[in-house]
């Protein structure tokens, strides 16, 4: 391979255009045709679950005000028709789904903090599970309420979590094939981050 010395441009000499690109890339390339610089990267997205250090903590919300705080959050579970017969009619052999799958909702909800390491615990004032059969199995809602620093967005989901998983504890043996999905929040209210709706 050869390398061509360039010719330093006299007054009164022009410099061929072939000089000319070679010129162009080493200034966007640097000496020895060493690659430009890269931009200096962006600066990083942290949790507020984590410190400047990288550390695991729990968010300090004592600065926060004290609001009326809801969340409702939804999930379904698909079935077969004899699993869901047997929720309508009361004849599934652990007895009866919907009331059981409700009270678990409920219980889940108030220990969310026990399963989820880093929510707070929180006094709910209100929890409602409501479990309504459809095509193809049931659908799930929780709706919970709070007055306090932080909001409940955990609690309706592991509610509606909770109450699904009773639902296929209940009927797996009529149906082991069932499935749980589109667990999601549908809503909240209160709090410094403002409302916020899926619809």
């Amino acid at each position: 391979m050869f390398f061509v010395r360039p010719v330093s441009c006299r007054k009164g000499l022009k410099m061929p255009p072939s000089a000319k690109k070679t010129s162009s890339r080493a200034e966007k390339t640097g000496p020895a045709g060493a690659a430009a610089a890269p931009d200096a990267p962006k600066a990083r997205l942290r949790s507020t679950h984590m410190d400047a250090e990288g550390n695991v903590l729990m968010v300090d919300v004592s600065g926060k005000a004290v609001t009326q705080r809801t969340a409702i959050a939804e999930g379904r579970i698909s079935m077969s028709a004899g699993a869901l017969e047997a929720v309508v009619r009361h004849t599934a052999a652990k007895g009866d789904v919907l009331t059981v799958a409700q009270i678990a909702g409920i219980m889940g909800a108030k220990r969310t903090s026990d399963l989820v390491p880093l929510c707070h615990p929180l006094p709910l004032t209100s929890c409602k599970v409501d479990l309504v059969p459809e095509e193809g199995g049931l659908h799930a809602l929780c709706t919970v309420k709070t007055a306090n620093l932080t909001g409940v967005e955990m609690e309706a989901l592991t509610g509606v979590s909770i109450a699904l998983l009773t639902v296929y504890d209940m009927l797996k043996g009529i149906d082991k094939t069932m499935e749980i999905s589109g667990i999601r929040l549908l809503r909240k209210t209160g709090g410094k981050s403002g409302d916020f709706s899926r619809e």
